[in-house]
């Protein structure tokens, strides 16, 4: 049987490459992060958010900010507690994980973070809904992040254990695909072995 990083590293490159795959491996990747979930911060070390933290070193406050594939939470409520002012959702497919981030979420930031099951291919909120969203070790869905960002907003993806993470898109790729949806001033930021991809929408 195939295993669980090897497996999300097949299907990121299928994806990232062909998007309409998705409907033949959304099944199997959310059952298998079902059964992750319980599980999921134990394989998550210390340098989790390092090369993410020094991408929004500069990034203004936002309004509304998203965290998609958000796991159990660790980076919404990062988020949330890097923009105090700032209304936070994280979204992932996988149920597991939504209830482990629900779960988890500290007090203090019940009241302006929330967690939802959903699918990054197709977001149920409108057009240019948040002005900054963050993915980490997350599939990009490039014309999905083209339509929820609203112009100048702030896009960050952050692969954890750099280009040996399982879910990992190389940033030449990333600059082919968003750069033809209205994406410009690419950054990269590394924080070994993490690394980390800005860009802004035009």
């Amino acid at each position: 049987m195939i295993d669980a990083q090897r497996f999300a590293r097949i299907v990121t490159d299928a994806v990232v490459r062909r998007p309409w795959l998705w409907r033949v491996f959304r099944g199997p990747l959310r059952g298998m992060f079902d059964r992750l979930a319980p599980t999921w911060e134990t394989r998550i070390g210390p340098h989790h958010l390092s090369a993410l933290e020094l991408a929004l070193e500069d990034v203004p406050p936002p309004r509304r900010a998203l965290d998609l594939g958000t796991g159990t939470g660790v980076v919404a409520q990062a988020l949330a507690e890097r923009y105090p002012e700032a209304d936070v959702v994280g979204v992932d497919l996988s149920p597991g994980m939504v209830e482990e981030a629900r779960r988890k979420v500290s007090p203090e930031l019940a009241g302006r973070v929330r967690f939802e099951v959903g699918d990054a291919s197709a977001l149920d909120c409108p057009d240019g809904d948040f002005d900054l969203v963050v993915l980490s070790n997350m599939i990009p869905f490039s014309d999905e992040l083209g339509r929820i960002i609203e112009p100048g907003g702030t896009l960050v993806l952050s692969f954890s254990r750099g280009d040996g993470t399982p879910i990992y898109v190389p940033p030449e790729r990333l600059r082919a695909e968003l750069g033809s949806r209205g994406f410009a001033e690419f950054a990269e930021f590394s924080a070994d072995p993490a690394t980390a991809f800005r860009t802004k929408r035009s």
